[in-house]
C-alpha cells in the first residue's frame, strides 16, 4: 500500500488579510491601552475581536505566528531557563547616597573630559524603578527573546514569560506620524515592576495559602518573571517602564533623550516622570522633587537615574569593569531595614480595636528613627510565626506607621516567645469580640478609659473641632478626674474645672475655656467628622455634610440614599446608619446641640482672576485632589479648561500615567507641569 502525501491546504487571501488586520488592531488597541493609558474601545468590543481571532487561529493554525497576540500565554512549563549572551553588555550602575558624591561625579566627567567645572553638561533624569531589569531583541519588528539582565553578559532566556505581559509589544509599528522608521534590529531594555496594588493583593493571597510573603514588589516581580510555568506568570499583574537600548542596527540615536521620546512611537511605555535637564543642580533639585512623591506613585522607586545626554560622550567616557562611567544611580534613603522585636504591647483605639504595637530595637527608616511599629492583628502575627526576639524586616513608606513586614526565620536561636494575643481589653480588663466577618479583635465597653481619652482626642483634633490645647495629656486628666464621660460633656466645663488639672493656673485654664466656647461655631463637615464614625474619614464627612446639607437630613437617611453617594460602600452605610440608630449616640448629639454648637456654611472667598486667558489639559490622576476639584480651582482664578491639546493650550497638567495627551503635547511643544508646579501655580 503507498503512503499518502499530506499537501498544505490553498488558504483564501481574505483570510490571510483578516487575520493580519485582526492582528495589527488589537496591537493598537494594546498600545492605546497600557501605554498610552487612553483607550479607544470598550473591553467587551476588545473581547469580541480577540475571539474572533482565535476562532480564525484554531481554523487555520497553520497561520499562528509567534507574534500574535493570542500567543502571550499558551507555553508549556520549561524544564529551566537557558542562557542567553547579550550583544552588548547590561551593567549595573554606581550608586551615590549624597548630594556630594553626585557633584563629584559631574566634576570627574569633567576632568576626564577636560572641561571647566563652570561649563554646565546635559543630563537625563528618571525615577530608578526598583524592579527586574531585562532586554527584549527585536529583529524586523518581530520580538525574538526576552532575557534577564543576569550577570551583565549573560542572562536568562525568559521569552515565554515576557509575552504574557499585555503591555510588551510582540510586533513593532509607528505608532505617531512622525515616528522615524524600525531598525533592522533594536535590543531594548527595561524594568519589570509589580505595582503596590498588585504586591499586596499577592501577599494577601499567599499568607491565605500559608505561604510565606514577599519581602517586597522587587522580589515579587523577579519571582514571577522566573516562573517556569508562563500560566502563573501571566496570572501575575507586571508591568514595565522601558529606558534604553543596546545594539541598534540601521539607525543611529545621538542622545540619551532621542532615545526616551522614541521608543513610545514604536509602541514602548517610558516613564512619565523622565526629564532633560540642563546642569548638576537641576538633577539635585529632580531628587529631591522624587522622593518627595515617592510614596504617591503607585510603584516602588528607589532612587533616580543620572545619564549624560549625548551619546557621544558616552563613547569617549567607556565603561570600567561592572559599570559605566556616564551613568549614576542616586540612592534614596532606605525605607525597609532589619532589627530586632523586642517586646509587643496592644493598645487600644476609640473604635475599641486592640492593635499589637512591636517595640523594636532602635534603628533608622528613611531618615527617622523608629522604634515601634505596627502588627495589625492576630492573623497577621499568626500566618508569618512573628515571635519575640525575632529579627524582623521593617518598613516605613512616607507618613505611615512603620510595620513589620516579615520575621527571618534563619536567625533564630530557640530563645524567642511566641507572641499570645489578650483575651481581655488590656486597658479596662472587658472580654474582647470579634466578629466573624472582621480580624480586629475589639473591647465592647464604651465606657472603656482608652475608647474615651482617644475619641476625646479625634473629637478636639485640627480637623474636627480643632480645640487648641486640648491634646493627649490634658484628655487623659480629664478623664481620670471624672470630669468628662463622653465628648458632649467637655462643653459643659466651666473654666475652674480646669484648675484641678495638673500643671493648670488661671491663665491656661482661661485660654482652653475659650477655645471650647469658640469651637462651638463650626462646619457640618467637620462636626461629622468629629463624631469618630467608623469608615468616615475626613474627605467622606465633607462629601455627607455636601450631599445632605443639614445634620437632621443625614440622622434620618437610608441606605439606597448612602449607596447613591459616588465613593460610600456598603460597609461606610450601614456603619453610619447604625452609628445615629444608637441611643446613646443620639442623646450625646442632642447635649452638643444644646450646649451651642452651630454649623456655619463653607465660606468661598472671591479669587483673583489671576489664571485669566489661560487654557488648561488635565492627563492622568491628580494625587491631592479630584480631577473636578482641580478644574473647579482654575475656573475660580479665570482659567479655562479644555478636553483636547491644540495650539491654544497654555499647560498640560500631567498626573499619574498620563494618556495620549501627554505624548501629543510633547510633540507640539506645550509646556508640561506636574502636580506641584500646578499646585504652586494655583496657590501662588
Amino acid at each position: 500500500m503507498t503512503e499518502e502525501k499530506s499537501f498544505p491546504r490553498e488558504i483564501p487571501q481574505e483570510i490571510i488579510e483578516k487575520i493580519k488586520k485582526l492582528r495589527e488592531e488589537i496591537e493598537y488597541h494594546n498600545y492605546r491601552y497600557y501605554v498610552l493609558d487612553s483607550p479607544v474601545i470598550s473591553d467587551a468590543e476588545y473581547d469580541a475581536l480577540m475571539r474572533e481571532l482565535k476562532k480564525l487561529e484554531e481554523t487555520y493554525p497553520e497561520l499562528i505566528t509567534p507574534d500574535s497576540p493570542t500567543q502571550r500565554v499558551g507555553f508549556k512549563p520549561a524544564e529551566g531557563f537557558k542562557e542567553v549572551a547579550h550583544a552588548e553588555p547590561m551593567l549595573s550602575l554606581d550608586d551615590a547616597m549624597s548630594e556630594e558624591e553626585v557633584f563629584e561625579f559631574d566634576k570627574r566627567i569633567k576632568r576626564f573630559l577636560n572641561l571647566p567645572e563652570e561649563e554646565p553638561i546635559e543630563y537625563t533624569v528618571e525615577p530608578k524603578i526598583d524592579g527586574v531589569a531585562i532586554e527584549l531583541v527585536y529583529e524586523n519588528g518581530v520580538l525574538t527573546i526576552g532575557s534577564t539582565r543576569g550577570d551583565g553578559y549573560v542572562g536568562e532566556d525568559v521569552t515565554n514569560n515576557i509575552k504574557t505581559i499585555k503591555i510588551i509589544p510582540l510586533r513593532l509599528r509607528k505608532f505617531t506620524e512622525d515616528a522615524p522608521e524600525l531598525p533592522l534590529r533594536i535590543d531594548v531594555r527595561g524594568e519589570i515592576y509589580m505595582n503596590k496594588d498588585e504586591f499586596k493583593r499577592l501577599n494577601e493571597e499567599r499568607i491565605h495559602r500559608g505561604e510565606l510573603p514577599f519581602a517586597n514588589p522587587r522580589n515579587a516581580a523577579a519571582g514571577s518573571l522566573r516562573q517556569l510555568d508562563p500560566a502563573i506568570t501571566a496570572k501575575r499583574k507586571l508591568d514595565i517602564f522601558f529606558y534604553g537600548v543596546g545594539r541598534v542596527e540601521n539607525h543611529n540615536f545621538k542622545t540619551q533623550w532621542e532615545i526616551l521620546q522614541t521608543l513610545p512611537k514604536w509602541g514602548f511605555k517610558v516613564n512619565p516622570y523622565v526629564k532633560l535637564v540642563k546642569n548638576i543642580k537641576e538633577v539635585i533639585e529632580y531628587h529631591h522633587y522624587m522622593e518627595k512623591i515617592r510614596d504617591t506613585l503607585p510603584y516602588e522607586i528607589d532612587g533616580i537615574v543620572i545619564k549624560i545626554n549625548d551619546l557621544s560622550i558616552w563613547e569617549k567616557l567607556g565603561t570600567k569593569t561592572r559599570s559605566p562611567r556616564y551613568a549614576l544611580a542616586y540612592k534614596f534613603q532606605p525605607t525597609q531595614v532589619t532589627t530586632q522585636l523586642l517586646d509587643v504591647i496592644f493598645q487600644v483605639g476609640r473604635t475599641g480595636a486592640v492593635t499589637p504595637v512591636a517595640i523594636l530595637k532602635p534603628v533608622q527608616v528613611g531618615g527617622v528613627v523608629v522604634e515601634r511599629a505596627t502588627l495589625h492583628n492576630e492573623d497577621f502575627i499568626k500566618s508569618l510565626d512573628i515571635r519575640i526576639g525575632d529579627w524582623v524586616l521593617v518598613q516605613r513608606a512616607g507618613e505611615v506607621i512603620p510595620e513589620i513586614v516579615m520575621p527571618i526565620k534563619e536567625r533564630r536561636t530557640g530563645v524567642e516567645k511566641e507572641i499570645s494575643f489578650p483575651t481581655h481589653c488590656p486597658i479596662c480588663g472587658t472580654k474582647l469580640i470579634k466578629k466573624p466577618e472582621e480580624a480586629i479583635w475589639r473591647c465592647p465597653n464604651k465606657g472603656c478609659y482608652a475608647q474615651l481619652v482617644r475619641k476625646i482626642l479625634h473629637f478636639a483634633s485640627r480637623n474636627a473641632m480643632n480645640i487648641e490645647g486640648l491634646g493627649d495629656k490634658v484628655a487623659k486628666d480629664l478623664v481620670d478626674k471624672g470630669l468628662v464621660q463622653n465628648i458632649a460633656d467637655i462643653y459643659y466645663l466651666k473654666w475652674e474645672d480646669f484648675m484641678k488639672l495638673s500643671g493648670f493656673a488661671y491663665k491656661k485654664a482661661k485660654n482652653l475655656f475659650e477655645a471650647i466656647q469658640k469651637s462651638k461655631k463650626t462646619t457640618l463637615g467637620r462636626f461629622i467628622y468629629a463624631l469618630g464614625i467608623r469608615h468616615v474619614g475626613e474627605a467622606m464627612a465633607q462629601l455627607l455634610a455636601e450631599r445632605f446639607k443639614t445634620l437632621e437630613k443625614l440622622i434620618n437617611v437610608n441606605m439606597s440614599d448612602l449607596m447613591s453617594i459616588p465613593g460610600v460602600g456598603p460597609e461606610a452605610a450601614k456603619s453610619i446608619i447604625e452609628f445615629f440608630k444608637n441611643d446613646e449616640n443620639q442623646k450625646i448629639i442632642q447635649r452638643l446641640l444644646e450646649a451651642g454648637i452651630t454649623f456655619e456654611e463653607e465660606r468661598k472667598e472671591e479669587k483673583p482672576q489671576l489664571l485669566k486667558g489661560l487654557t488648561f489639559v488635565f492627563t492622568g490622576t491628580l494625587r491631592s485632589m479630584s480631577r473636578d476639584q482641580a478644574k473647579q480651582k482654575i475656573i475660580e482664578l479665570g482659567g479655562k479648561i479644555s478636553d483636547s491639546i491644540s495650539k491654544n493650550t497654555d499647560y498640560v497638567v500631567v498626573g499619574e500615567n498620563p494618556g495620549s495627551k501627554y505624548q501629543k503635547a510633547l510633540q507640539i511643544g506645550i509646556k508640561l507641569i506636574n502636580e506641584e508646579e500646578f499646585l504652586k501655580l494655583i496657590k501662588d
